[in-house]
């Protein structure tokens, strides 16, 4: 079976299995790199049954010197060796030749967050009145961009001051209460902002919905306006509220429920603490 084809029959697996749009996109994107590195280098569209373990050794130090991350390049591993495992059940090919690369060290760097006071600054500079809810709902709930975006009418419940997450990774859904900062941005939102016909809560009038890449364009845009010297993104909001959170004296259990972590160790390299505060610590015994 070629390549191609191959690729293809997986991705009509992960769907029927119902991994999320997100899970079976990146995968998709990452097999069809894949597949086309291989026809440049072989000159020809190739079989499954024909890769070697030194094609797939190629494509990672392809990436490599091509300055990608290592954590891009862990999971690049991860995906192959999900699809040769689909492979192997289907009898396409007789062995996961992926399993036997050496997994890629990810070197871990303390992510960045914002301070309450930073944030306030950036919500100020997003003009977009939609765009800046969106953005406070993520920093006030911890909310992934995916799981903010696609939050219908009905899952946020002004009345039980509660959201309901239920397109979470994974597809795990889990309840956010809504603290008292965020019901009055809601609740002015709804009354006087959103004019959209659509399911979606966060919604433009003119497509009723957003984008993801719209949000982070007009957050980078504020961020810069502002004369932040962080990276800022949507993602950089998720860190930000358990950070905060953490510094207030909410226990790591606690905030591991509101992100939504299956794993406590998930949620540890979501917060910043800084050697300052570390010192304070353990002199407190």
């Amino acid at each position: 079976m070629l390549l191609g084809q191959g690729i293809q029959e997986f991705i009509k697996y992960m769907k029927l299995i119902d991994r999320s749009e997100q899970t079976i996109t990146g995968y998709e994107k990452e097999l069809i790199y894949f597949d086309s590195f291989l026809s440049v280098k072989h000159n020809c569209p190739v079989y499954i049954e024909d890769v070697t373990l030194e094609d797939i050794e190629d494509y990672l130090l392809d990436q490599k010197k091509r300055g990608i991350a290592s954590a891009s390049r862990s999971r690049s591993v991860y995906i192959l060796r999900s699809f040769y495992n689909y492979c192997v059940k289907k009898d396409i090919t007789a062995k996961n030749i992926a399993s036997l690369i050496e997994p890629v060290k990810v070197k871990q760097k303390e992510r960045g967050y914002l301070t309450e006071e930073e944030f306030n600054k950036l919500a100020v500079a997003i003009k977009q009145p939609v765009i800046r809810t969106a953005v406070e709902t993520m920093f006030y709930t911890g909310g992934r961009m995916s799981e903010i975006i696609h939050l219908k009418l009905d899952d946020v419940n002004l009345e039980e001051k509660v959201i309901h997450i239920t397109k979470g990774k994974g597809g795990k859904a889990r309840d956010i209460p809504i603290n008292d900062k965020l019901y009055d941005i809601l609740k002015n939102y709804i009354e006087n902002i959103r004019d959209a016909k659509s399911s979606r809560f966060f919604a433009l009038k003119s497509t009723g919905k957003v984008s993801s890449s719209y949000v982070n364009r007009l957050i980078k845009e504020a961020a810069y306006e502002v004369g932040l010297k962080k990276d800022v993104s949507a993602h950089i909001l998720r860190h930000s509220f358990g950070t905060n959170l953490l510094e207030k004296g909410a226990s790591v259990v606690s905030i591991q429920k509101l992100l939504g972590h299956a794993n406590l160790a998930v949620t540890t390299r979501y917060l910043h603490q800084d050697m300052n505060k570390l010192s304070d610590t353990v002199n407190l015994l």
